[in-house]
């Protein structure tokens, strides 16, 4: 049977793999031989479980949004990750990250962060399990998301600004990749999204898979059935994305419908639609499609959402598009706003900027009545309501 998840060589058809500087290759082989063996054992996955439903607070509901159905004339139902402990998807794969680097001997965590989504959720759990933890964030970031960059240092976090090229993910990673090779010993680096070498697509996306593991056992509570019509999410790394379909990825029953940043417009240049604008090319340790110009310099792209402006894309989603497993949809950022204040008028639900990019993907498709679409809300909005206020559309009164 044909299957879209990754080889025994870490790809993903023709995208993934490992490109790394001779400095980690060790780490990465270190990690790439650790990761089942230390994933697919009991007691990880009894100590994982565990923190999952007593400290995340799993499963996050399914929810049966009826006014949103109403509008857009199928059922559909929201998959909670809002509701999750630190407010994103981030925390389930952060604490399967730390609890692999505990029982690899590390002592020491580095991450990456643009929104700050995945930031916090790595110092909550370094927190938890008394380790150091070093969060690299570009400066754009650490001033447009000022209250996580707090919650970040409350936690005991040390948080480096990044004044590098635009000072935003992309330059976050490679400080933290630069912090990797200096201090390979102690130190593991908690990649938070389906990107990097490999094995981070395939470990980031095993670990995020119980958001498709808990929707096949609520649907067929809710709907005498285990796999919707549609699934629906953002992408910017893909993390939220890759967990959504994990379990449904090789079912040709379901329709998989990715919504990405499409900024000011895909042709306008200022777009962080990297599977639209981009071409093959290796970012931050990964063959995948990447933003760049004729001489293969990275452009920088733009998004008004702070955690899907990265200039690449998880091996895996890149594969899906190629396939046409995937439908990849350009959301700009005017009808990802008004999406989330749609979804706030109707449901009493404030999602993050990156989610509203899945919400602003509905008025692209044409659904049947009998459909049964899953959208995951991979974050709540509090630490965008800025950017909400500052944006906000002209809507009827109501």
């Amino acid at each position: 049977m044909k299957t879209y998840q990754v080889n025994p060589e870490g790809y993903y058809g023709e995208f993934g793999g490992a490109y790394i500087p001779e400095i980690l290759h060790r780490c990465v082989e270190e990690l790439r031989l650790a990761y089942r063996r230390v994933i697919d054992s009991p007691d990880f996955q009894e100590e994982f479980a565990q923190l999952l439903r007593d400290y995340v607070g799993r499963p996050s509901p399914l929810y049966l949004a009826r006014r949103l159905s109403e509008q857009y004339g199928c059922k559909i139902y929201l998959k909670r990750e809002d509701l999750n402990h630190t407010g994103a998807h981030k925390i389930n794969n952060a604490i399967g990250q730390v609890l692999l680097a505990r029982r690899m001997g590390k002592r020491r965590i580095i991450a990456e962060t643009g929104a700050g989504q995945h930031g916090v959720a790595t110092a909550t759990v370094c927190a938890l399990m008394n380790m150091e933890c070093v969060v690299y964030m570009g400066k754009t970031d650490v001033e447009r998301q000022h209250v996580n960059v707090e919650k970040m240092k409350m936690l005991g976090a040390t948080v480096r600004p990044v004044t590098s090229g635009n000072m935003t993910l992309k330059d976050a990673t490679n400080e933290a990749i630069r912090d990797w090779c200096c201090h390979p010993e102690d130190t593991y680096y908690v990649i938070g999204s389906t990107v990097g070498p490999h094995p981070y697509p395939d470990m980031v996306a095993r670990l995020q898979s119980v958001i498709s593991e808990e929707i096949r056992r609520q649907l067929l509570e809710h709907e005498g059935r285990d796999y919707p019509d549609y699934l629906m999410a953002c992408v910017g790394g893909g993390s939220n994305a890759a967990g959504t379909i994990y379990h449904y990825i090789d079912d040709e029953r379901v329709k998989i419908v990715l919504a990405e940043a499409g900024g000011k417009g895909v042709e306008t240049g200022m777009t962080a639609a990297t599977i639209h604008a981009g071409r093959l090319g290796i970012i931050h340790g990964s063959k995948t499609l990447v933003m760049q110009d004729a001489d293969g310099q990275i452009i920088e792209p733009y998004s008004i959402s702070a955690g899907l402006d990265y200039p690449g894309i998880g091996p895996l989603h890149a594969h899906l598009s190629q396939e046409h497993r995937a439908t990849i949809l350009a959301v700009n950022d005017e009808e990802a706003i008004r999406a989330a204040y749609e979804l706030t008028r109707l449901e009493g639900i404030i999602p993050a900027l990156e989610s509203a990019h899945a919400l602003g993907a509905l008025p692209q498709l044409h659904f049947q009545p009998t459909d049964i679409v899953v959208l995951t809300v991979s974050g709540r909005g509090d630490k965008d309501m800025e950017t909400y206020l500052n944006h906000h559309p002209n809507f009827p009164e109501q």
